[in-house]
């Protein structure tokens, strides 16, 4: 039994209680014992949910709404100062709705239409440490309120790094020399009310790329989970929590220990619904080999070594049109 930490079932229809929510408080404040609580419960979680709810996170909700408010005002632009930023080879700057569809698990997502979603994209940090959030002099506020969420995010996850390295029964430094110099990316996406035809969404069914992804909570629903014997249920929204995955690169860095749920998205109310996720994967160069204890008799060892530039590069040009058939 966890000393001094808890879980609590999150309401969900029709399946209540699928993910897990963690009070990381102590544990992010340095409390041992907090720390190896806390670890333990998220290895469940990512065992056997690939998905939990954490509070006491540390960032505050005013940076939280703050960023979603500048994602409203940079997508309410006319789509002619948007295109200002066209997305590039780095996948940075706009992706107008029709550019991307989710093709990487044809289980998921074989012959879909193209996703209604447009995006922004954030890239990573340059060398001297500046956030590549561009001045949109439209939007005074725009780039303080987005540079200030990038920063809390990136702190927030070199935070949880220990956690999930307990969470394997590894060293809590076993991560740092993999996050050096992270690539990371926020996402600011909007999914405008639409009726879908058959094998269209807002997002198609996909893992996500990274080691983790942070997604701050929408009050506007849309959100799916597959659960593990194939059916898609809700993901509720809870105030004052972030929403945090396990991505495809930790799944595969974790011999299959650790699960990277199948979710998608869309968006069938009235209202635009906007997304704000941030994806946390390690430096380019690094070279991801079995993590120790993941290599079992009953699990060998099933992937081949590789850089996470060298993952993201499959990933994006299996995803998206404009990198589609281009070189490393």
């Amino acid at each position: 039994m966890a000393r001094h930490q808890t879980t609590e079932r999150c309401p969900m229809n029709p399946d209540p209680g699928i993910i897990p929510v963690l009070d990381v408080t102590r544990a992010l404040a340095g409390d041992p014992a907090a720390a190896e609580d806390t670890a333990s419960l998220l290895r469940a979680a990512s065992e056997e949910t690939g998905f939990v709810f954490i509070r006491g996170h540390g960032i505050p909700a005013s940076k939280i709404a703050a960023g979603f408010a500048a994602a409203e005002a940079f997508h309410s632009l006319p789509a002619a100062i948007k295109n200002h930023w066209p997305i590039n080879d780095a996948m940075e700057g706009y992706l107008a709705q029709g550019g991307a569809t989710f093709t990487t698990s044809p289980d998921l997502s074989a012959e879909n239409r193209s996703d209604r979603n447009a995006a922004f994209f954030i890239g990573d940090i340059r060398p001297d440490g500046t956030i590549p959030c561009p001045d949109i002099a439209e939007l005074p506020d725009f780039r303080p309120a987005i540079s200030a969420l990038y920063q809390a995010f990136l702190t927030l996850s070199h935070a949880l790094l220990p956690l999930y390295a307990r969470a394997l029964r590894l060293p809590s430094d076993t991560f740092e020399p993999a996050f050096r110099h992270p690539m990371t990316t926020l996402r600011l996406t909007h999914y405008p009310p639409a009726q879908y035809q058959p094998d269209e969404y807002g997002i198609a069914p996909h893992v996500d790329s990274s080691f983790i992804t942070l997604l701050a909570q929408n009050p506007v629903p849309g959100l799916q989970l597959r659960l593990r014997d194939g059916r898609w249920t809700d993901a509720p929204s809870l105030p004052d929590t972030l929403l945090i995955n396990t991505g495809d690169m930790l799944r595969r860095w974790s011999n299959d220990r650790f699960i990277a749920t199948p979710h998608r998205a869309s968006n069938a109310s009235e209202k635009d619904r906007h997304a704000i996720p941030f994806f946390f994967h390690p430096d380019k160069e690094y070279r991801m080999t079995c993590l120790p204890g993941c290599e079992t008799p009953e699990r060998p060892e099933g992937y081949p070594p590789l850089t996470a530039a060298e993952y993201m590069t499959w990933f994006n040009r299996n995803n998206y049109r404009h990198m589609a058939g281009k070189s490393a």
